[in-house]
């Protein structure tokens, strides 16, 4: 067997020595190689959605780094808890691995128990997109802005309708903490998913509605909707002459919300597992291709770190929680 010595040296006589640092950054903990097999990439959503594509336009640039296909294993359902338990259980060798989302903090926050420590049992990789919520009227709604909203719902107590999503959804916990940072007394109304919320919209049964911007899209586009203002901390690149809502300033100033995705491993997958993972994610966000693509999906690619990914989670588990113990919505 040649020694470290000799197989630098026979490295160096083939002209390969550049190949070492590849070689190493190849290795597992141990010494294994990684990736040594396809990786799967578990989505707690159904096929066609923002999680889904998300995962799937990363997965492609992926599979070209890691030189392994990289699989989608759609596991909706039970607010992302059957796929959370599935990643968590699996072997801690990078090979599986969770879309997590804004959707699993709110989990995290919700439910009494679950099979899962969703800040402890996974290990974090990184962001890999954010999408905006958005205020929306109905396009011949009285309330032309924001500001014409907020002085209805202050002159009128308990009069203003704001539709969203079911109960317990981001958009749901979005439009209860626009509620109370706004000081407004206005009655959040859950409806079961975004179409009958613009289906309420347009027929005036709601003056307004709460929702993730990209399935409204179609409808501002067609202008049966319009959008009053995001929530994010800034203005969405696709509607740049909508104000955000914490442009208006006073309780507002400091609010923002927004729904993101990113990945996450079982904890106790080795560091340069992870290390390794992290780079080629954050390279594969960085891709002009990529990041056009999630556009199109009104989606911007946003990588991060791990330290920072685990930080945006244990800060949204709080939020929402607190968001929850407010508005007295029961925890299942």
């Amino acid at each position: 067997m040649l020694d470290k010595r000799r197989f630098l040296g026979a490295l160096a006589s083939l002209g390969l020595e550049g190949a070492l640092p590849r070689l190493a950054a190849a290795q597992g903990a141990g010494g294994a190689a990684f990736p040594a097999r396809p990786l799967k990439i578990v989505v707690p959503n159904a096929a066609g959605g923002a999680a889904d594509l998300t995962a799937r336009t990363v997965a492609q640039r992926l599979a070209v780094s890691l030189g392994q296909s990289v699989i989608i294993d759609n596991r909706p359902g039970a607010g992302g808890v059957v796929a959370g338990e599935l990643v968590a259980k699996a072997d801690p060798d990078g090979h599986t691995l969770l879309l997590v989302s804004s959707g699993t903090a709110v989990s995290a926050a919700l439910f009494r128990s679950l099979p899962f420590d969703t800040l402890k049992d996974f290990a974090w990789i990184s962001t890999l997109a954010t999408f905006d919520l958005a205020i929306v009227v109905a396009e011949g709604s009285r309330f032309k802005t924001l500001a014409d909203l907020l002085a209805h719902a202050q002159s009128s107590p308990g009069r203003l309708n704001i539709g969203t999503p079911n109960v317990g959804t981001t958009q749901n916990l979005a439009a209860e903490l626009f509620k109370s940072s706004a000081g407004i007394d206005a009655q959040v109304v859950p409806f079961n998913g975004t179409p009958p919320v613009v289906t309420a919209l347009r027929g005036g049964q709601i003056d307004a509605g709460i929702d993730i911007l990209g399935p409204l899209m179609p409808q501002v586009a067609s202008r049966a909707l319009r959008v009053l203002a995001v929530l994010g901390a800034v203005r969405a690149p696709q509607l740049p002459e909508v104000p955000a809502v914490r442009e208006s300033g006073a309780a507002l100033a400091g609010f923002k919300v927004s729904s993101w995705n990113g990945l996450a491993a079982p904890a106790r997958t080795p560091g340069d597992v992870l290390a390794r993972l992290n780079r080629e994610v954050q390279a594969a966000v960085a891709q002009p291709e990529v990041r056009k693509r999630l556009l199109a999906l009104n989606l911007v690619a946003q990588g991060s770190s791990p330290e920072r990914l685990g930080s945006l989670m244990v800060a949204e588990v709080k939020r929402w929680s607190d968001v929850i113990s407010r508005a007295r919505i029961p925890r299942q």
